[in-house]
């Protein structure tokens, strides 16, 4: 007999905030490793949030353009805490990224490359496979509830994996699968046992899919002030710009390009990287093809979304533009930061308290589980995708190519989290320091 939790209370403020804080400072490994972290947490230590709530808005967040990882601290901020909690919690997911990549990117153009830094993210990298593997596994056990979950997963994953299928594809290819289910299956997807799991399972947790969250549904006067608010604030930093600044189009160019860029990366910034790097590298001329690279590789050791790419490229437009200046190398690089990141809290601040109404609709419930099925064979590719740059950084798949290193603490990082419990805000630390010590050691004595 399985035994009930304790309801938790209700986090105060400060105690989101500090979560909030630390999590941007701990967010490596893309989104699959950050959405990892956040359930880990908040789900299953904290218990703030039930795994239901958790993939409700998961799934939303998975719809949208821009970073999900991002959008659903935000989402998940909103529920807590209204709209200062979402603020907070978007805010500070991408914050330390900022000021740690303006740091790199400075050194960058300065000193470059830091070895040391290198080895840090050596030890941090197979970490967090590991933390992406057991993650796939724990939304895969409460998520793939009928043969049709487990066939959404394999496609998916076969989808992405050998044929490239781009991410929104995958979406909506589920999306159709649980449409004609419903149409010609109507009894629910999920076996009544599986559903009645489903329900235990959100004992004892302070948010659940039965909670009631004030300020949900449709409401004109809300939507149309958070519409103006939202085109104030895109307007006014250009504004500033116009008043301050002798070269205007430089900023207007900057601040449109990477708005565009934020309202198409459907799928991740993998996705939206290929434009970006065409238009700012070939057509703008704000960086090389070989600083793009690097720039990609600053992104990926860095915690905070991929999407802070964008940037890197930001500060190499800035730079560059304006004759090697650090000062407005920088401006662009925080210039491009809130137009890259202002869709993403209009889109969660509006849409979320309309999507809160949709969870206890059956058909929509049903649509979405087939998603977070889908999302199952998603973080399996990514887990592969990130293992393989791990594992194998010759790109030659045979054992005489293997980084043995690496491999071991992938090992290691999965006996201890998964065997020994070990908490994985701790193994990030220890993994650091593992990299930064095999880094010293090598150089050192090898």
């Amino acid at each position: 007999m399985t035994q009930l939790l304790t309801p938790v209370s209700k986090p105060t403020f400060a105690e989101a905030l500090r979560f909030w804080l630390k999590l941007g400072f701990i967010s490596f490994g893309g989104p699959a490793g950050q959405i990892a972290i956040m359930h880990t947490v908040l789900v299953e230590q904290k218990r703030w949030i039930s795994d239901a709530k958790f993939l409700h808005a998961l799934n939303y967040c998975m719809l949208l353009p821009g970073p999900e990882a991002q959008q659903l601290a935000t989402y998940i901020g909103w529920l807590l805490h209204g709209t200062r909690g979402g603020l907070v919690a978007g805010i500070l997911f991408v914050l330390p990224s900022v000021f740690i990549l303006l740091a790199l990117s400075l050194l960058y153009v300065t000193i470059g490359t830091l070895p040391a830094l290198q080895g840090v993210f050596g030890g941090l990298k197979p970490a967090v496979v590991a933390i992406i593997l057991l993650a796939m596994v724990k939304i895969g056990q409460k998520s793939l509830l009928s043969p049709l979950h487990y066939a959404v997963a394999v496609a998916s994953f076969v989808g992405i994996f050998w044929f490239n299928v781009p991410f929104p594809l995958l979406i909506i290819g589920a999306a159709v699968v649980a449409l004609l289910a419903q149409r010609w299956f109507p009894a629910p997807i999920g076996s009544a046992a599986a559903q009645a799991k489903a329900v235990q399972a959100e004992e004892g947790y302070f948010l659940t899919t039965q909670s009631v969250v004030p300020g949900t549904g449709f409401s004109l006067p809300r939507l149309v002030r958070q519409l103006a608010w939202a085109l104030v604030l895109w307007v006014l930093p250009l504004g500033v710009f116009w008043l301050t600044t002798s070269d205007f189009s430089f900023w207007r160019t900057l601040s449109v390009f990477f708005t565009q860029a934020a309202l198409v990366t459907f799928g991740g910034a993998y996705a939206v990287l290929p434009y970006v790097a065409q238009v700012s590298v070939e057509k703008l001329h704000w960086l090389t093809h070989g600083q793009m690279l690097d720039g990609l590789a600053l992104g990926e050791t860095t915690p905070g979304p991929l999407i802070m790419v964008l940037a890197f490229v930001g500060f190499m437009g800035g730079y560059t533009h304006f004759g090697g200046a650090l000062g407005l190398g920088s401006l662009g690089l925080l210039t491009t930061t809130y137009y890259t990141f202002l869709p993403c809290f209009v889109f969660i601040l509006v849409g979320a308290p309309l999507i809160e109404r949709t969870q206890h609709n059956v058909h929509l419930k049903a649509v979405l589980s087939i998603i977070t099925a889908a999302v199952v064979g998603v973080v399996l590719n990514l887990a592969v995708y990130l293992g393989k740059a791990v594992l194998f950084p010759g790109s030659r798949f045979d054992l005489a190519n293997v980084h043995w290193p690496s491999l071991t603490w992938l090992l290691i990082s999965l006996v201890a989290l998964y065997r020994f419990k070990v908490n994985m805000i701790l193994w990030i630390g220890i993994s650091a320091g593992a990299g930064l010590l095999y880094y010293l050691l090598s150089t050192y004595l090898g």
